[in-house]
């Protein structure tokens, strides 16, 4: 089950992958449960995919979130389309009824691992699997095929194919005015700062590479603020 130390085990440095997928809009836990004033970290509701889930019978708490590489990764880019009605006053001045600015996002993949893992990571209370390459394995049987532990392009395909509707995008890039002005602001680039609402746009990929444990996939794509 997400938790903070279940997102701090699934980061590999000190600030995790930038884009993280979910289901549901998730919770602002405190970092110290017994100080009501210490910082809050977005994090998911439910398990991630590949998590071991025990003998968790609630199906609704099951594959709730996925955690995105960001092995050959684009740059992340934000166009905003500013919904407004224009129309000219008398006067011959031009007013505007403002309603919303929303946000079309893409970004893309070159060369991503087609599967994080080996076989299914089965992620414990901790983040960890038993797969990730932490023992300083050499590269020849390493079973760990994302250098961060993020989902491949397989398993980015298969959130797509299952997401015909609206899902939750969590970023984590430095936009601290989201937590406001004050010194504590500019403390948050360890964690996820932005919750956003999203449908898919588009989505393509093609297959660049075959190789003996993984294909080497690149993806594109662009999701739209609801």
């Amino acid at each position: 089950m997400a938790n903070l130390a279940y997102m701090n085990g699934r980061k590999k440095y000190y600030r995790p992958q930038a884009v993280l997928w979910a289901n549901t809009p998730g919770t602002l836990v405190l970092s110290n449960e017994e100080d009501p004033n210490s910082e809050k970290f977005y994090v998911p509701v439910g398990y991630e995919i590949g998590a071991n889930t025990g003998i968790e019978t609630n199906t609704e708490m099951i594959d709730q979130f996925l955690i995105l590489s960001d092995d050959n990764r684009s740059p992340i880019n934000f166009t905003t389309n500013r919904i407004e009605k224009r129309e000219r006053m008398i006067n011959g001045r031009m007013r505007s009824y403002h309603i919303a600015d929303k946000l079309n996002i893409s970004f893309s993949w070159e060369n991503l691992a087609s599967r994080a893992f080996v076989l299914k990571p089965d992620f414990g209370s901790d983040g960890k699997s038993e797969f990730s390459n932490t023992s300083g394995l050499p590269s020849t049987i390493q079973q760990e095929y994302t250098t961060d532990g993020g989902a491949g392009g397989a398993e980015i395909l298969d959130w797509y194919n299952n997401h015909q509707g609206s899902f939750w995008m969590f970023l984590a890039y430095d936009n601290y005015p989201n937590f406001g002005k004050e010194d504590d602001a500019y403390g948050h680039l360890a964690q996820y700062n932005e919750v956003i609402e999203v449908f898919f746009s588009s989505f393509d990929y093609s297959v660049t590479k075959r190789g003996k444990n993984i294909d080497l996939w690149n993806i594109n794509l662009t999701l739209e603020e609801v």
